[in-house]
């Protein structure tokens, strides 16, 4: 049975493979493979790119951060989707440029003078004329030579015509042929992109690990200790990468990241960094980067200095040098241990950054057990935002610290949050980070130099938090009249003392109740002692098993709700905050006295420190590590982070889209027109005109061009469709 309709010639059958090649010449194949790749540059640049696995975790959880690195949307452009996309995009175009481009080329050389006399009526611009006096050939000449004189491409051509006897000429003209250039340019500039894209992306990096046995490096260790099957050649026709390198060494070895491991590029010759240089706007942030380097070459041994900037990169035998950020070289450090729990010893120690060593864990965090210390790093400028009226209130007197005020705009103090109006300088700071046997590690940031956060009394900065996610947490420790931390850690450790801390009562005690009195000494030497071991965490009897002791202020003020009715409550606190404060301020004066130190006298000095010693005694209760370590002296070393890349696709990449320019202005703004003008031979030695013009887009510069070329030509008024009269 036929399986046309009857009557109809059967179809001829389309091939599968001229079906596939149809469908990729295709123009809605081509858009379809734009869009795919649109959005996914979209992710690549909102999705940061080829960061480690646990930062995926801990920004969109588990399920999210394992389909994404399924998918490889950590690492966009690399991925083997993406790569053949863009192949697929290729091969496209080229196969539309192969189909419509000898079109094109053809069309650009013909000028159509064989269009019939019936043809040119058709057309929307038309007109008709009567010339008398002149014949058919005098007049397409000169018709001929006011289009050439206009810049337009003129052919003439002498037929027979068909209405009867004697000769007809046709006036051929085109102008604008450089729209149909700009389309082939255009399709041409999309292929010379994604091949430059192909080239100058993981595509041959990935074809010798498929072909050539390349495997990613997992492992750590010395770059020289790598095996060859984690190495590029010096060949290597495109790469790009990462070359650290810090003050006063060199290196020659670049470093791929891969999402599941580096693969080591070599380079043909070696960087040295003699001087990084790094200059801050008044907020901090970087303004130039420059690195002083020596290239030197590893066949001939030439040693030949450069400077990298952003924005500035140097060249060596085809490979760009850029710089794309600094980092810490191994500053050395030396830091020392101050006691934050009751049976820790002070003592210094020293490192470099990067590196990390083992330190007895005490206190109780628990006697013996070894933690690692692990240097982080070091920033010697620190631009913060300071508010013009600190928290801890200027001046205020320690005796007179109410209690609701204290816990609600006092404690925690630390992590509260300041309206930015100042911008300061405030020293270096160092980062490091403490490990328990389990592997868990909290991160410490601390500031070398006491911070003056406006309210009167500088304090040091000590900084901690659980994981890299959350923001710091600052314990605020107040500068003694030493300029060190030693008062504070002082009345830290006595605090924690029973026997102290009875004798502070005693004496606190003994100068508040009068001679007179001694019937209250005993009530108030209770009160006193209740206060100050709650403080201290050392009053909570009944908690549960495992539970931390309530201490600090919070600890006082549970002991309100649960003790004191609600309508004596504001009164009680008042009276038992100010016995608090007065027995800390005799814990001050005993420690004083034990370390040989004068007491302290009555002024705003006296009371601004104690505010802030109140504060920070509370806060100190939860500080999760035994010791904290300040900043004691450094070595700063920088290094240049440089990015190293051998580019040839570059260079294809200019091209393509210097063609794209010239394209799509020439699809634009260049309009392609077509004159033609009939003439036969008419009464009494004249010619009959007929002339219609055509162009790739109607707008009223066509018809006014139009019009003008008619009355130029033939002297007559153009038609706009319908018939003419």
């Amino acid at each position: 049975m036929s399986d046309t309709a009857p009557g109809h010639p059967p179809q001829p059958r389309t091939s599968p493979a001229r079906a596939v090649v149809e469908l990729l010449s295709s123009m809605r194949f081509a858009i379809s493979l734009l869009t795919v790749i649109c959005i996914a540059s979209v992710i690549g640049t909102v999705l940061k790119q080829h960061e480690p696995a646990v930062n995926y975790v801990n920004q969109f959880g588990p399920f999210w951060a394992e389909l994404f690195l399924a998918m490889r949307l950590n690492a966009v452009y690399s991925a083997w989707w993406f790569l053949l996309i863009l192949a697929f995009l290729v091969t496209s175009t080229s196969l539309c440029i192969a189909r419509n481009g000898p079109r094109y080329l053809a069309d650009l050389r013909s000028y159509k003078e064989n269009i019939r006399e019936q043809s040119l009526k058709a057309f929307h611009h038309r007109a008709q004329s009567a010339l008398a006096a002149e014949a058919p050939e005098a007049a397409a000449r000169r018709i001929g030579g006011l289009l050439a004189g206009g810049g337009w491409k003129v052919r003439l051509q002498q037929r027979d015509t068909a209405a009867g006897p004697g000769t007809g000429w046709m006036v051929a003209a085109k102008a604008g042929a450089a729209n149909k250039i700009g389309y082939i340019a255009a399709h041409s500039a999309i292929v010379l992109i994604c091949l430059g894209g192909l080239l100058d992306g993981d595509l041959i990096v990935r074809a010798q690990m498929w072909m050539g046995g390349k495997t990613p490096y997992t492992g750590g260790g010395l770059v020289s200790e790598v095996g060859p099957e984690h190495r590029l050649s010096e060949r290597n026709p495109t790469f790009r990468g990462n070359l650290f390198v810090a003050e006063g060494t060199q290196s020659g070895t670049a470093v791929l990241n891969q999402s599941d491991g580096v693969l080591l590029q070599d380079l043909p010759f070696s960087i040295e960094l003699k001087k990084f240089i790094v200059e801050h706007y008044s907020t901090g942030m970087p303004k130039l980067f420059a690195s002083e380097i020596v290239i030197h070459d590893k066949a001939t041994g030439e040693a030949t200095p450069a400077r990298v900037e952003v924005n500035h990169p140097a060249s060596y035998r085809g490979i760009e040098i850029y710089q794309s950020s600094f980092d810490d070289g191994g500053s050395r450090l030396k830091l020392r241990a101050v006691p934050m729990a009751p049976g820790v010893q002070p003592f210094d120690v020293e490192g470099t950054v990067g590196g990390s060593t083992r330190i007895e864990r005490a206190g109780r965090a628990g006697a013996g057990e070894a933690m690692a210390l692990e240097f982080t790093g070091l920033r010697t400028i620190n631009v913060e935002n300071f508010s013009a009226a600190g928290a801890g209130g200027s001046g205020a007197d320690v005796r007179k610290v109410d209690l609701r005020q204290s816990i609600e705009s006092r404690l925690g103090a630390g992590n509260k949050t300041v309206t930015p109006k100042e911008l300061r300088n405030v020293g270096p700071s160092v980062t490091y980070k403490l490990r328990d046997a389990a592997g868990q590690a909290r991160e410490f940031h601390n500031y070398m130099l006491p911070v003056d956060t406006g309210d009167g009394q500088p304090v040091f900065l000590l900084g901690v938090r659980e994981t890299p996610a959350d923001p710091f947490r600052f314990l605020r420790v107040p500068v003694d009249d030493q300029g060190r931390m030693d008062g504070f850690l002082r009345m830290r450790m006595a605090l924690a003392d029973p026997a102290l801390r009875e004798q502070a009562v005693r004496r606190y005690v003994a100068q508040a109740v009068d001679g007179s009195r001694p019937e209250l000494a005993g009530q108030l030497t209770q009160s006193t002692l209740r206060a100050l071991s709650l403080f201290a965490g050392a009053g909570d009897a009944v908690r549960p098993a495992g539970a931390p002791p309530r201490a600090g202020l919070q600890a006082i003020s549970d002991f309100m709700e649960e003790n004191v009715p609600a309508a004596e409550r504001e009164r009680a606190g008042e009276v038992l905050i100010r016995i608090l404060n007065g027995a800390l301020f005799e814990i001050a004066q005993l420690t004083r006295e034990r370390a040989g130190l004068a007491p302290l006298p009555q002024n705003e000095a006296t009371r601004a420190f104690m505010t802030q010693a109140v504060l920070s005694l509370s806060d100190a209760q939860v500080y999760p590590a035994p010791m904290a370590f300040e900043l004691a002296d450094f070595t700063q070393v920088q290094a240049s982070v440089f990015q190293v890349a051998r580019a040839p696709g570059k260079n294809v990449v200019y091209l393509g889209c210097a063609l794209l320019i010239l394209g799509v202005f020439a699809m634009l703004y260049v309009r392609e027109r077509r004159v033609w003008v009939w003439l036969v031979p008419a009464g009494s030695g004249g010619a009959a005109a007929t002339m219609a013009l055509s162009t790739n887009r109607k707008t009223m510069d066509g018809d006014r061009e139009f019009a003008q070329l008619t009355e130029k030509l033939i002297g007559a008024r153009p038609h706009h469709g319908g018939t003419t009269a």
